[in-house]
């Protein structure tokens, strides 16, 4: 669409402008400028336009381009009932300027042979006629006419020129307005995509894996698809079914999670469907599933590969007739659950070895998603570190260069909760406002620290008593590697000292 609108014709003419008209536009273009151009601001421009050429009647009318017809948006001087029906005017008029894409002007319309002949033209004694095209782009938009009756005056060029300079003002009105329509839709969107991102719970990330990744969560979303959640220990599978729900048209429905390994399988069947009245020895009420729980909302199984093989039967009952019956009970219930299910396992290779039914998989299979392990997205390890300091500590501390190429180099075996702990751990060590280096215990460190089984406090003497050996009991240079102060190390040491009498 074009940018620019051609006023050359109508600035020509602006010079023999009379005062009043100049004022008349002033006024058109104060209406124009409002933040909508809706009919009554377009009803008040025309009533001054009419007023300022002194002509009899005035209309706008939108051109219907596929039914080649008109839709009156304003008029003045009009009855109400003529407002439905352009016939009432010169519609020969209205198609001549349509098909010549130019203004027509009739200065004495029952002495033109060309035009007397219309219908409308006798019937509403019409003396003289206007009719501009407006132009939203290259396209007509609509026609302003306006004519006059019996004996008032012929129009002239300059009234043309006139309604042309309020033409072109109606078409920068259009393109202003779909310019804001624009803009308004896009950060409509924007919102809508800035709260969808807020919306996902703690899942942090920039790096590409992350957004193809949070791609699919939103477009998964917004569907009652089954979805499959996989990847390895700690990349977060839970907080990716979360989102799914929140996301979702369920989401002021129930979120249930149930975790599903190393539970045994009557304990799990109960919780899953409930149980009747009587149902085995201790089940003296009724007691609804988490599937009834869930009903209309949203129902995670954690770690889906670890249910049994006569659970997986029920599982899928469940999946397919999207009903369950409690144990102890003769008659089936409904329920509509979104199901979403997750695993760190290789459901497809364990259903062809037999240890997972093939059916169930294909069942739970409809959307998989693969959650990228924190080695498939090491440039988003900075931001979550910073997340989880903010998130561990009141305090303002931040993360020294030295700390971070550390976080950064590492493989992390257990992803996001590894690096969550570490991050834990670091800001117990740390007695500054800054992470260094040493604060991080990782690999050798952190096996040393697991194999040690003391409590932090004999960890942070050994790593203390160790700096110092180091340094050959130079406090200051002790204190320079570990990022505290001298006096600390001697607050420390006193501590120590007290403990030990």
């Amino acid at each position: 669409m074009p940018d620019k609108i051609n006023f050359t014709s109508s600035l020509k003419s602006l010079r023999e402008l009379t005062t009043e008209q100049y004022n008349v536009l002033y006024q058109v273009t104060r209406l124009l400028n409002a933040p909508e151009m809706h009919e009554r601001l377009i009803e008040e421009a025309l009533d001054l336009v009419v007023s300022g050429i002194n002509a009899e009647r005035g209309l706008f009318v939108r051109y219907l381009d596929k039914s080649n017809d008109f839709q009156v948006i304003a008029a003045q001087n009009v009855l109400k009932e003529q407002m439905k029906d352009v016939s009432h005017f010169s519609s020969g008029v209205l198609q001549e300027v349509i098909s010549k894409r130019e203004a027509c002007l009739y200065h004495d319309v029952q002495n033109d042979p060309h035009i007397s002949q219309f219908e409308s033209i006798q019937i509403q004694q019409i003396k003289s006629i206007i009719g501009v095209p407006v132009f939203y782009g290259e396209a007509i938009w609509g026609v302003i006419l306006v004519d006059s009756i019996k004996n008032r005056q012929e129009f002239t060029d300059e009234n043309m020129e006139f309604l042309h300079f309020f033409s072109s003002l109606i078409s920068l009105g259009l393109n202003r307005i779909e310019h804001l329509e624009k803009l308004q839709t896009e950060n409509l969107q924007l919102r809508n995509q800035l709260e969808a991102y807020q919306n996902i719970p703690q899942m942090i990330g920039e790096s590409a894996a992350m957004k193809k990744f949070s791609a699919m969560i939103h477009r998964v979303a917004q569907t009652n698809a089954t979805v499959l959640i996989t990847g390895e220990s700690g990349t977060g599978k839970d907080l990716a079914a979360r989102a799914i729900h929140t996301l979702s048209q369920r989401k002021d429905q129930s979120y249930i999670a149930q975790f599903c390994g190393s539970i045994p399988d009557t304990l799990l069947e109960s919780e899953l469907f409930g149980y009747k009245k009587g149902a085995f020895t201790g089940a003296t009420t009724d007691k609804k599933g988490l599937f009834e729980v869930a009903d209309n909302g949203t129902f995670f199984l954690d770690e889906i590969a670890d249910i049994s093989m006569a659970l997986q039967a029920k599982l899928l009952r469940v999946i397919e007739n999207q009903e369950i019956i409690r144990l102890g009970a003769t008659e089936f219930k409904k329920v509509d659950v979104r199901l979403i299910a997750a695993t760190n396992k290789n459901l497809k290779e364990l259903s062809k070895t037999g240890h997972f039914r093939e059916d169930l998989f294909y069942r739970l299979n409809v959307f998989p998603i693969k959650i990228p392990s924190l080695r498939e997205r090491s440039g988003d390890i900075a931001l979550l570190a910073r997340f989880f300091i903010q998130k561990h500590s009141k305090s303002n501390i931040t993360l020294s260069t030295e700390a971070l190429k550390t976080l950064e180099s590492y493989n992390w075996p257990g992803n996001v909760r590894q690096l969550e702990n570490t991050i834990q751990r670091a800001l117990i060590l740390c007695d500054s406002d800054k992470i260094y280096n040493e604060h991080i215990v990782i690999e050798d460190e952190d096996k040393k620290f697991d194999e040690y089984g003391g409590t932090l406090r004999e960890l942070e003497k050994q790593i203390l008593l160790k700096r110092l050996d180091k340094f050959n009991g130079n406090r200051t240079h002790t204190a320079e590697s570990l990022g505290v102060s001298v006096r600390w190390i001697q607050k420390q040491l006193k501590k120590f000292e007290e403990n030990e009498s």
